[in-house]
């Protein structure tokens, strides 16, 4: 492996090690701000028939994530489950491979490893084509999409095309790959606070006040009646 030019070790440690602290900021003022703002209280008795049922339906809204059968849109188009999982790994696997090439690039000479980051990349990248030309293709999802929306998955697309091919971590052939790559991870950093991939950092309150409420009510854990 070729030593890295400086364009690259910037690009891989300077740039990222400022957009992370630039990104932390921003979340760090927005969670600050977001817990200024204190939940409304019950107005009704409790209806729930479990004395632990808040701690409960709090739990059970966290999970409902991994729960599949839970809602009924995963239920009957366990398809785009498939394809959110995928997606979420693909996005794990690319945040990753920005640490591990510049601080642990010994990780990637197992090819096996490779193989694992290139698959779940490249089902990422599939499935962001597919998220595209639905938001496109559909008119019902087309007239609700924001410019933003567009946006956010094709360039959350095109991310995972460069860094699946950066996988190797080899620029025997160029560092163009590396470098673009390594770009479009700051921007992301940066941009991401603004934009509406950011809907995770506030899962875990919204979900919380969510189950928090409906366990309170006893809806949450959802009750199976046998035979239903």
């Amino acid at each position: 492996m070729n030593e890295l030019s400086a364009q690259l070790h910037f690009a891989e440690h300077r740039l990222q090690e400022v957009a992370l602290a630039f990104m932390a900021l921003v979340y760090l003022t927005r969670v600050l701000w977001f817990l200024r703002h204190k939940a409304g209280g019950e107005r009704q008795p409790t209806t729930a028939r479990d004395p632990k049922a808040r701690r409960r339906g709090i739990l059970y809204s966290w999970a409902t994530v991994a729960m599949p059968w839970a809602m009924e849109s995963t239920r009957r188009m366990p398809f785009f489950y498939v394809q959110f999982v995928l997606f979420h790994l693909g996005v794990t696997a690319a945040i990753t491979l920005s640490f591990l090439i510049p601080y642990g690039p010994g990780v990637l000479e197992s090819s096996a490893l490779v193989l694992v980051f290139q698959v779940l990349i490249w089902a990422a990248f599939a499935v962001g084509v597919l998220r595209l030309a639905r938001r496109i293709r559909n008119p019902y999802i087309r007239a609700i999409s924001s410019p933003d929306d567009f946006f956010a998955v094709f360039l959350l697309t095109v991310w995972f095309f460069f860094a699946a091919l950066s996988v190797p971590n080899d620029v025997s052939g160029g560092e163009g790959i590396l470098l673009t790559y390594f770009w479009l991870t700051a921007f992301f950093l940066v941009y991401v606070p603004f934009s509406k991939i950011s809907h995770y950092l506030y899962y875990p309150f919204t979900r919380y006040y969510l189950g928090k409420s409906l366990g309170y009510r006893g809806v949450y854990p959802v009750y199976r009646v046998q035979g239903s």
